[in-house]
C-alpha cells in the first residue's frame, strides 16, 4: 500500500510540474511565436525578398552545425534526468561538467575547421545565385558559424533546465532572445541600409548572449549552482555514457538534415530564392501548430525518463491518451488555418508575396503528421529506445535528395514535402506501436533498443 501511495505521490508531482511548465511555455512560446512572425516582414523589408530567401537557405545550412554536438546535448538531457530520478546530484554534476568540457573542445575544433574551409567555398555556386554575393556570404557564414558553435555550448544550460523538468524556464530564455533580436533588427531598418551582415550578427548573436548571461546567473546564484561545471568534476568515463545514447540522437539528427534541412537548398536550386521565401512563409504559418504541440510535449521527454526509471507505467499510459487528444484538436485547428491562410498572409507580409493554395495545403498536411510523430518520438526519446526511429530516418536519408529533387521538378513546392510527410507518418505509426509495447511491458528486441 505504501508503495502505491508513493508512486501516486510522484505521479501527481510529475503531472503538476508538467502542467506548470506547459503554462509557462505557452506564455514564453507565445511571445516567441509573435516575435517569429513579426521578424519576417521586418527582415524582408530590411533586405528584400530575394536576400531573405538567400538568408533562409544559408542559415539552414549553418543550422546544421547545431546537430554536430555528437548527440551530447540530448545525451546529457537523459543522463541528467536519470541521475536526478535517483537523487544523485553528484553524478548529475559530473555529467554536466563532462559534457561542457567535451562539447566546448569539439566546438572549438569544429569552428576552426569551418573558418578555414570558408575561404574556399563558393557560396554563389552552391546556392545558384549571382557572384556579387560571394564576399558578403563568406563574412556572414563566418559570423554565424561562430555564434552557432558558441550557442551549442551555452545552450547546455537550457538543456539542464529541460532535463530538470523545467522547460518553461528554457522557453522564457528563448523568448527573451528572440524579442531582443526583433527589437534590434527593427531598429536597423530605421537607421541603416539593408545588410545581411548586420542581420546575421544580431539575429544569431543576441539569443546566444541572453543565454550566456542566464547561464552565469543560474550557475552562480540559483539552486543550479550545485551543478556548476568545473574541471575537477570532469570524468572521462562519463563521456562514453553520454555519447553511447547521444550518438543515436546524432545519427538521427544527421539523417534529418538530408530529409528536412536540404529542402531549402533543393528549392533554391530548382525554383529560385523567391520560392524558398514562399515555402518558409507557409511553413512558419503552420509552425504555429508545431510550436503549440512542442510546448505541450516538451515536459514529457524528461518526465517519461523519470517515470520509466520508476516503472510508473499507468502515468505513462494516461499521458499518451491525453497527448493524442491534443493532436486531434490540432487537426481541427489546421483546417481552420487553411481556410484563413490567404487573409493571414496578406495581413502578415502584404501583397508582394503570393503563396499558392496547393503549397499551403501540402505543408498543412506535412506539419500535422509531423506533430503526431513528435508526440511519440518525444516519449520514446525520454525512454532512450530510439533504434526504430533511427532506422527509418537513416533509410530515407539515403534516398531523400534525388527523390525530392525529382518531385520538386514535377510538382513544385507541394512535391518536395511528399518525402518528409511519408517519413513522419511512418515515425508516428511505429512510434505508437513501440510506446504501447513499452507501457504494457511487451517490448523486446529492437522495440527496446
Amino acid at each position: 500500500m505504501l508503495h502505491i501511495k508513493e508512486r501516486y505521490f510522484h505521479s501527481s508531482i510529475r503531472s503538476k510540474e508538467a502542467t506548470k511548465n506547459i503554462l509557462m511555455s505557452f506564455v514564453a512560446r507565445g511571445i516567441s511565436m509573435v516575435c517569429s512572425l513579426l521578424i519576417v516582414p521586418v527582415t524582408i523589408s530590411y533586405v528584400n525578398p530575394t536576400r531573405y530567401g538567400i538568408w533562409l537557405t544559408l542559415s539552414s545550412i549553418i543550422g546544421w552545425i547545431l546537430l554536430f554536438d555528437f548527440g551530447l546535448g540530448n545525451g546529457l538531457r537523459n543522463r541528467f534526468a536519470e541521475a536526478m530520478a535517483v537523487d544523485n546530484k553528484e553524478l548529475a554534476k559530473q555529467y554536466v561538467s563532462t559534457t561542457y568540457f567535451a562539447l566546448g573542445l569539439i566546438m572549438l575544433v569544429f569552428f576552426l575547421i569551418l573558418f578555414f574551409i570558408n575561404r574556399f567555398i563558393s557560396w554563389p555556386t552552391i546556392l545558384n545565385i549571382d557572384n556579387s554575393y560571394s564576399e558578403e556570404l563568406r563574412q556572414v557564414f563566418a559570423i554565424v558559424s561562430f555564434f552557432f558553435c558558441t550557442s551549442l555550448v551555452v545552450n547546455l544550460f537550457s538543456t539542464i533546465l529541460t532535463a530538470d523538468q523545467k522547460p518553461g524556464l528554457s522557453a522564457i530564455l528563448g523568448a527573451v532572445g528572440q524579442f531582443f533580436s526583433l527589437l534590434i533588427i527593427y531598429f536597423l531598418t530605421l537607421t541603416s541600409e539593408g545588410s545581411l551582415l548586420n542581420m546575421a550578427l544580431y539575429y544569431s548573436g543576441v539569443p546566444m548572449l541572453v543565454t550566456l548571461i542566464a547561464s552565469i546567473f543560474g550557475f552562480g546564484f540559483t539552486r543550479y549552482k550545485v551543478f556548476r561545471p568545473d574541471l575537477n568534476s570532469v570524468r572521462k568515463g562519463l563521456v562514453r555514457s553520454v555519447i553511447s545514447l547521444g550518438i543515436k540522437f546524432f545519427i538521427i539528427c544527421v539523417s534529418m538534415i538530408f530529409i528536412f534541412q536540404m529542402m531549402n537548398i533543393i528549392i533554391s536550386r530548382e525554383l529560385g530564392p523567391n520560392a524558398v521565401t514562399e515555402y518558409n512563409i507557409a511553413f512558419k504559418y503552420f509552425n504555429i501548430l508545431t510550436t503549440i504541440i512542442l510546448i505541450i510535449v516538451t515536459p514529457f521527454w524528461s518526465a517519461f525518463t523519470d517515470a520509466y526509471q520508476k516503472k510508473d507505467y499507468q502515468w505513462m499510459e494516461n499521458s499518451v491518451k491525453k497527448l493524442e487528444t491534443v493532436w486531434l484538436l490540432s487537426c481541427i485547428m489546421a483546417l481552420i488555418m487553411i481556410v484563413l491562410s490567404n487573409l493571414f498572409y496578406r495581413v502578415w507580409v502584404g501583397d508582394d508575396l503570393d503563396v499558392n493554395v496547393s503549397t499551403t495545403i501540402s505543408i498543412a498536411i506535412y506539419v500535422t503528421l509531423y506533430n503526431l510523430a513528435q508526440i511519440y518520438m518525444f516519449m520514446i526519446n525520454g525512454i532512450g529506445t530510439v533504434r526504430i526511429q533511427l532506422t527509418i530516418f537513416l533509410v530515407f536519408a539515403l534516398v531523400a535528395w534525388p527523390i525530392m529533387t525529382l518531385l520538386c521538378r514535377w510538382q513544385g513546392l507541394p512535391g518536395i514535402v511528399v518525402v518528409p510527410s511519408i517519413v513522419v507518418l511512418l515515425q508516428a505509426v511505429f512510434g505508437k506501436i513501440q510506446i504501447g509495447k513499452v507501457i504494457h511491458c511487451q517490448a523486446t528486441g529492437i522495440w527496446l533498443k
